[in-house]
């Protein structure tokens, strides 16, 4: 086992292997459960997912969950069942939807990755090349798609933070198959979301439109959040991760610069418990839904500028808050909270989905379980490199 991330600040590692086996317990019992069909959000009380028979644009967080726990448990059982659900995200690859780069990144590149999977590199590089050919030099990104739920008629110049982070896709698959053209496309797109939708305080927009033609900016906009100038949980963890992992394959200053000020916008707006609402401008707040996924996600993001900020006061920085915000997840949102609690083990709780539609609004969710997880196997040092 490689180095533990935070050696003598993550405190008692008892803490991080045991959350690391009840997720590991979840992730078998989804498996048993549910066969060939992908999770998307689950009761917190009954554990019941919700499926979906392509994953959707989640369906690479469930392979994803099943690449990381064959590097957690180092079994061939788990790579196996990751091998299986990643070959069922084929069928995704024609559909236009800028959220492939998170289908193809977690669902295959991670198998390449972490269990040096030649089908996962294979897989990988496809939806990397579908990926890449969707950009449009006019508006320098990859548009939301036709095919992304899109909430406005305008797919061709609109775009979503949302879709920053798969842009890693193209990072790998242009290292490792020396594709350079690829890595223009993802610094690019990466690039275009900061100019679109960073405030200057850091906090970030979820959308903007853009004139097909001429990339002239049209709106700005948070469709999923409590109103369009609000700051939506969600959309601040995609932007911060999205940067940050920019950053981690480019090394370019731009990108730490972008994701340093989402994260200190973040830490300075998160509540003291450091487990976001749902949307930073509820005026419900507190009585209002939390959103653990974003804050997995953040916890994520965290960690890894803890390894690459440029600066050792900033490294600890980050790398504190995201220790800081991992342990709050596990005491009060990883199941069983307390002795008394009957729910099914390894279940992350309160997670919002679309709180505008009231869709799984206090429930699990996959992609939550992921970056969790993900955290822990940092933390714990069974993965050593920032992916």
């Amino acid at each position: 086992m490689s180095k533990p991330l935070v050696e003598g600040l993550a405190g008692d590692p008892r803490i991080y292997a045991d959350a690391v086996e009840r997720m590991l317990e979840r992730i078998d019992a989804t498996s048993a459960a549910l066969g060939e069909a992908f999770p998307l959000s689950a009761d917190p009380v009954t554990g019941a997912w919700q499926t979906s028979p392509d994953g959707r644009w989640t369906g690479g967080f469930w392979a994803g969950l099943l690449w990381l726990a064959a590097s957690a448990s180092g079994g061939a059982r788990h790579r196996d069942l990751a091998e299986a659900a990643m070959r069922r995200l084929e069928v995704r690859l024609p559909v236009d939807n800028v959220l492939n780069g998170l289908v193809f990144y977690y669902g295959a590149a991670l198998g390449a990755l972490l269990e040096v999977s030649e089908a996962g590199a294979q897989l990988g590089r496809r939806g990397a090349t579908a990926l890449a050919a969707r950009f449009q030099p006019s508006i320098g990104f990859v548009p939301l798609g036709h095919q992304s739920g899109s909430l406005t008629a305008d797919a061709d110049g609109e775009t979503n933070i949302d879709g920053v982070p798969g842009m890693s896709l193209l990072f790998w698959a242009a290292e490792y198959f020396g594709q350079a053209p690829l890595r223009e496309v993802g610094v690019r797109h990466t690039r275009a979301h900061v100019d679109l939708c960073q405030r200057p305080d850091g906090s970030l927009h979820q959308a903007a439109l853009v004139n097909p033609r001429s990339g002239t900016m049209l709106r700005q906009y948070s469709p999923r959040g409590y109103k369009h100038d609000g700051t939506w949980a969600r959309a601040q963890s995609w932007g911060l991760l999205g940067f940050t992992q920019a950053y981690a394959w480019t090394r370019d200053p731009f990108f730490s610069e972008a994701a340093m000020r989402v994260a200190d916008w973040w830490l300075g707006a998160a509540p003291p418990d450091r487990v976001a609402f749902w949307d930073f401008k509820d005026p419900a707040i507190p009585d209002t839904e939390r959103d653990t996924s974003a804050t997995a996600m953040t916890a994520a993001a965290l960690l890894k500028l803890g390894r690459l900020a440029p600066a050792p006061a900033q490294r600890a920085r980050y790398t504190e808050a995201g220790v800081a915000t991992v342990r709050a997840l596990l005491e009060g949102y990883l199941t069983p909270t307390h002795r008394s609690d009957a729910r099914p083990r390894g279940i992350l709780t309160e997670g919002c989905w679309q709180r505008n539609e009231g869709v799984a609004t206090r429930h699990e969710l996959v992609w939550g379980d992921y970056y969790l997880l993900e955290s822990l196997l940092m933390l714990t040092g069974r993965i050593d490199r920032v992916i």
